[in-house]
């Protein structure tokens, strides 16, 4: 099967990322400092923005903006997957069996993702609300200022939200699953 993907250069994206078999391994300190390092390796060598981002046990969201004359997010998130895999503790790599001559491979991810183009403004605080929200969606915080895997505190130092933003919030049921 082929998959489209949007290329607009310069665009900004809403992406979501899965663990394999949705383990739950993604909040453990040192894989945050993993990634976290890798996001800005990865960033040095490709520059993009990360406008958002939220990072739960078994999956992540975030929203990138490109630069003016590049369009390639599949580089950056092919690289940034692969040098977790690379990198992090072998207690968190499955061994499967690949149709490709029936191959092991270590899997830490799904093997795609998922990505949204931001349309407009709306769009966008649709999706950064949706980002920040979802720690207290699946449960494990009250509210999103208790989630510290997330970039809602810049968002509250910049004056965006308030504080205590989202501890009575509903989303449209429809963003982060177009």
């Amino acid at each position: 099967m082929k998959y489209r993907r949007t290329k607009v250069e310069g665009g900004t994206f809403f992406f979501t990322l899965v663990t394999h078999n949705r383990r739950q391994f993604l909040c453990d300190e040192e894989n945050i400092l993993l990634l976290r390092n890798i996001f800005i390796k990865v960033m040095q060598q490709h520059p993009f923005t990360v406008d958002a981002i939220v990072i739960l046990p078994d999956h992540l969201h975030c929203i990138w903006t490109l630069p003016p004359d590049d369009n390639n997010f599949s580089t950056r998130w092919r690289l940034i997957k692969s040098n977790f895999t690379r990198h992090c503790h072998p207690r968190y790599k499955e061994q499967i069996s690949t149709s490709r001559q029936n191959k092991k491979e270590q899997a830490i991810w799904q093997r795609r993702f998922w990505e949204h183009q931001i349309r407009n403004q709306s769009d966008f605080a649709s999706h950064v609300d949706y980002i920040h929200y979802n720690p207290v969606k699946h449960g494990y915080v009250k509210a999103p200022k208790d989630w510290q895997y997330c970039s809602f505190h810049r968002y509250v130092n910049q004056g965006i939200y308030d504080f205590d933003w989202g501890a009575e919030v509903e989303l449209k049921d429809d963003i982060g699953s177009e």
